[in-house]
């Protein structure tokens, strides 16, 4: 399934996302945070010790939600599940395109030792307003 042009404009909007995985008994757990797109995949960037990490390495199936800043009503439900996880370099500067994204400077926080991590989404179904009170 492609993301459709409401997905994409939230996703590269200045707009947060919460994402819901599973925990290993089974209970979602659900973090917000930032949130981007390739145009073929929601992208997530996290550190490989993070729940929501570990979660998605057991069971790739998660759910991203953007929420617009400027209209309640302007969202995207993404139910997918991630086909890749990419790491390096290409993750620690994905982490400052993010940060000057939403804060205007490259990312401040401390990164730990196994660095950072992009979780790539599929979508396997995409829920809007435009689809889902049309």
């Amino acid at each position: 399934m492609a993301l459709d042009e409401d997905t994409i404009r939230l996703a590269k909007g200045k707009n947060l996302a919460t994402v819901v995985t599973l925990m290993p008994n089974g209970q979602p757990q659900a973090l917000l945070t930032w949130v981007d797109t390739d145009g073929d995949h929601v992208l997530v960037n996290t550190e490989p010790v993070r729940q929501r990490a570990k979660n998605v390495a057991r069971d790739p199936r998660i759910t991203v939600l953007i929420h617009s800043a400027e209209n309640a009503w302007d969202w995207s439900e993404i139910r997918g599940h991630v086909v890749e996880t990419v790491g390096g370099q290409a993750a620690r500067d994905h982490i400052d395109e993010l940060s000057f994204k939403y804060v205007g400077a490259a990312y401040g926080r401390p990164i730990g030792p196994q660095g950072r991590i992009i979780l790539k989404i599929a979508p396997d179904k995409v829920n809007t307003p435009a689809t889902v009170y049309r």
